[in-house]
């Protein structure tokens, strides 16, 4: 009776693998579609095409890059929610993707029930710079600064609850000063011209886009949001090495599949992925714009986007921060 039972238990494990999606077995065997929801030119589809091109080369099929912005990123990721869970449409997504749930009421997909994480791509700091007339050297200088002002310090930033904006907020919270006032710009590079030209006094910003102006002069970096100092600015030191403790906000880049995408799969994507991010002309290319490499794994990424989920709704909800 034993060793019957055991040849039922072979044969039901045998007819479980065998019951495994054939077509997940060949994948991938036509086009891969990469959505992208913002538009071309902006960072998001700069490292999203270029990890799509490796992606081709090492699977061996064209990975073919759809634009479908809109909706701060919402209009791609809706569609990318509702695709076959097949391994053959895919979501190259900022962190916005777990900033909007805190922001609109109202989505038609769930940021994490709705997806099967990859990987994350990259981790791109925000830099606090001020304009060089500012006399102000470190944050501790620049919160001192702030507290004494008769007047409220203006902090730009690239638009209403963009990540730029919530770092601002979460700066105030955590420096215990309100003496900050927010104003927002429809993006970066508007912002930077008021910074120059001493129409507000701060801002936090993607350091790809501030990067030329600190390197010339035209702007004083104070620090880097991130937990480790950025290559591309080692002699910038980080928030919380300056007395913030904790303080850690970027903006990050990663890849999505449709949930339910069968784990043979998405396993496949992940490592593939993940070793695109480690070639060294990928790392050169990632780092000349100002993003870290990252590269984990499928689980690493699925935990990563939960706690950032948390972490930006009590940013959210505590500085009252809201969309247009």
């Amino acid at each position: 009776m034993t060793n019957r039972r055991n040849v039922l238990q072979i044969l039901g494990s045998g007819l479980a693998l065998n019951a495994f999606p054939s077509w997940a077995q060949d994948f991938p065997s036509r086009p891969i579609k990469v959505i992208i929801p913002f538009p071309p030119g902006g960072p998001t589809d700069i490292l999203g095409r270029i990890v799509a091109q490796k992606l081709s080369e090492r699977l061996g099929q064209s990975v073919v890059v759809d634009n479908k912005p809109g909706a701060s990123g919402m209009i791609g990721a809706d569609m990318v929610a509702k695709s076959p869970p097949d391994g053959y449409t895919l979501l190259v997504n900022a962190s916005l993707h777990v900033i909007n749930p805190s922001l609109y009421e109202k989505s038609r997909y769930d940021a994490i029930a709705d997806f099967a994480p990859l990987s994350n791509l990259a981790d791109v700091p925000l830099v606090l710079v001020v304009n060089p007339k500012t006399p102000v050297q470190t944050v501790k200088e620049l919160i001192a600064w702030v507290k004494v002002s008769k007047t409220p310090v203006n902090f730009a930033s690239s638009g209403n609850a963009t990540a730029p904006h919530l770092a601002g907020e979460a700066f105030k919270l955590a420096a215990g000063i309100e003496n900050m006032q927010h104003v927002p710009y429809k993006g970066s590079s508007p912002a930077l011209t008021d910074l120059l030209g001493g129409q507000v006094q701060m801002m936090f910003d993607s350091l790809p886009s501030s990067q030329p102006f600190i390197k010339s002069g035209a702007l004083k970096a104070i620090a880097v949001t991130t937990q480790r100092r950025s290559s591309s600015l080692p002699a910038i030191p980080t928030i919380a090495e300056s007395g913030l403790q904790g303080f850690n906000f970027s903006t990050w880049y990663g890849v999505w599949a449709p949930k339910s995408t069968p784990t043979q799969i998405v396993q496949r994507l992940s490592s593939e992925i993940g070793q695109i991010t480690r070639l060294p002309d990928v790392r050169e290319r990632f780092l000349a714009l100002g993003a870290e490499p990252v590269g984990n794994s499928a689980e690493d990424f699925a935990v990563f986007t939960k706690t950032e989920l948390t972490k930006w709704a009590r940013i959210v909800k505590q500085s009252g921060a809201r969309v247009d």
